[in-house]
């Protein structure tokens, strides 16, 4: 006997209910919810988990997350997240509070959700002790390593075991996913490298110690920094000594990130003749710089415009 519309409604709406169900619970598990503190570290999560992670930067575009003060937000935002990953070397301290308020053991140090992005890195600038007086400490390692592009390779390394560990049903694509974008940043950095030949080896100054991974990289010479300690601001006689030292060392480009005063970089710049090169120690710290290949694309044009003497 066939059945009509209203005897069979039932099942088939049941069926298609179900049906329903399924592609949500599907396409929710396929979001796989993470925090980082940096935007440098968002955006290379992004490179290799694509559209099966959620990522959100605690420290915003153009922050400085050495002093960044935690909101009260934050604590939400980690408790929503399965995968917390940090730059580490006491670069971001602070996190280790929020961990704590979030009440997720699986992203404290050493959970299954916990991602140091410095693991595996060969470090540079290694001592012990910190610092007094004032200024912050960088005992631990120098920590801006993300700024040498080759390290991304142990960068993206560290993550996508964590993903992999949490979500191994797309284990293979997220490593899919590292080899491309490895691959590709591989033959920008051998572009890279040619641009800046022309600068290997001659001195430069920095404001701060951001670049000795970003100058091992390209062959760069910075001769030395504007602060005597790192967060603290250069004295008269400091910068007095600077002056001679630029000039006894044919110091003909300084550096300095967009958040750092510019009043003690252009007095030097007018003393001494060198021009200033503005470079992102971050995604986000120029409009230029919004992914992890602009940063390097902006920093390279910048410092062979400045050595041109044009502004990029």
């Amino acid at each position: 006997m066939t059945l009509s519309w209203p005897h069979c409604r039932r099942p088939i709406v049941g069926i298609l209910f179900l049906g329903l169900l399924l592609l949500v619970s599907q396409g929710a598990q396929a979001v796989l919810p993470v925090v980082t503190t940096t935007a440098d570290l968002q955006n290379l999560v992004e490179a290799v988990g694509g559209d099966r992670v959620s990522v959100l930067s605690l420290v915003p575009r153009g922050g400085d997350a050495e002093e960044y003060a935690p909101r009260p937000q934050d604590i939400d935002r980690i408790r929503g997240a399965h995968i917390v990953v940090r730059v580490g070397l006491d670069y971001d301290l602070w996190l280790d509070r929020l961990l704590r308020q979030a009440g997720k053991p699986a992203l404290l140090r050493g959970g299954a959700g916990h991602v140091d992005a410095s693991n595996a890195i060969v470090l540079l600038e290694v001592k012990g002790g910190g610092l007094s007086g004032g200024g912050h400490s960088h005992g631990a390692g120098n920590p801006h390593y993300w700024l040498d592009p080759a390290n991304a390779n142990v960068i993206t390394g560290n993550i996508v075991e964590a993903l992999a560990r949490l979500d191994p049903a797309n284990g293979k694509y997220y490593e899919q996913r590292r080899i491309d974008f490895l691959a590709h940043l591989e033959q920008r950095i051998r572009e890279w490298q040619a641009q800046l030949a022309p600068l290997a080896g001659k001195p430069l100054l920095t404001y701060h110690n951001n670049w000795p991974y970003f100058a091992r990289r390209f062959r760069l010479n910075f001769v030395g920094t504007i602060e005597p300690r790192p967060g603290v601001p250069p004295s008269p006689a400091g910068l007095s000594g600077l002056i001679k030292r630029m000039r006894d060392e044919k110091v003909l480009l300084i550096v300095r990130h967009p958040q750092e005063p510019a009043r003690d970089v252009d007095f030097l710049a007018r003393k001494s003749g060198a021009r200033v090169a503005i470079l992102a120690a971050s995604v986000g710290d120029l409009p230029s710089a919004q992914d992890y290949f602009s940063l390097f694309e902006t920093n390279v044009a910048a410092l062979m415009a400045a050595s041109a003497g044009n502004s990029p």
